[in-house]
């Protein structure tokens, strides 16, 4: 009787899978980065102050839907681990100056970068918010649309029989956002600038 051989590896077969692996992670990757597909993740459940003296942006998009925080989330109190916001998305932003803050009991963690002549851009930028505050101008605005039709932003679009609306483009004075999750293509942070404060945004 012939020994066993043991720990035989099909490399054809294993070279298959992995490069199909592979494959299959860059197109989502890229896909992903195009906008053709949200990124999407469980939300911490701790919300965090974003303002702005001023946003611009071509291409918006604005409709409901709803996050999850990841399993067991201490910070799920009695919401389930759910939070309804408002979806916010811009094809092509830019801020004059951004501030960030989130409350760490008793401490803030603040982030500031840019300015009016040194301005943060984001490409495809989506931000999950429960309070919007500010002084906003809109041009060529559809309210009421589904919110599954919307086009203005390439990739983002809410759920069938959902509130939405869309401009063609958006400014927003004294913007002021309680957020729970912010997601981007890319994101240009000029000067930034990150400590532990005593003060927040």
């Amino acid at each position: 009787m012939s020994p066993t051989r043991l720990g035989r590896t099909r490399w054809r077969r294993f070279g298959a899978m992995l490069l199909g692996g592979l494959v299959a992670t860059t197109a989502l990757i890229l896909l992903t980065g195009k906008g053709v597909l949200a990124a999407s993740f469980s939300i911490s459940g701790m919300p965090f102050v974003v303002t702005s003296p001023k946003l611009h942006g071509y291409g918006f998009e604005q409709y409901a839907e709803l996050d999850h925080m990841a399993p067991d989330s201490p910070n799920e109190g009695d919401t389930g681990g759910q939070v309804v916001v408002i979806v916010s998305a811009i094809r092509d932003a830019q801020l004059d100056g951004l501030c960030q803050s989130i409350a760490l009991g008793g401490i803030n963690l603040k982030l500031t970068a840019g300015s009016p002549t040194n301005k943060v851009t984001a490409d495809t930028l989506v931000v999950d918010s429960d309070v919007i505050s500010g002084n906003a101008d809109f041009k060529n605005i559809d309210i009421g649309q589904d919110a599954s039709t919307l086009n203005r932003v390439p990739g983002k679009q809410g759920a069938v029989g959902v509130f939405g609306q869309q401009a063609e483009e958006v400014t927003i004075n004294n913007l002021r956002q309680n957020n729970y999750a912010t997601t981007a293509v890319t994101f240009h942070l000029p000067s930034l600038h990150m400590s532990f404060t005593s003060d927040g945004c």
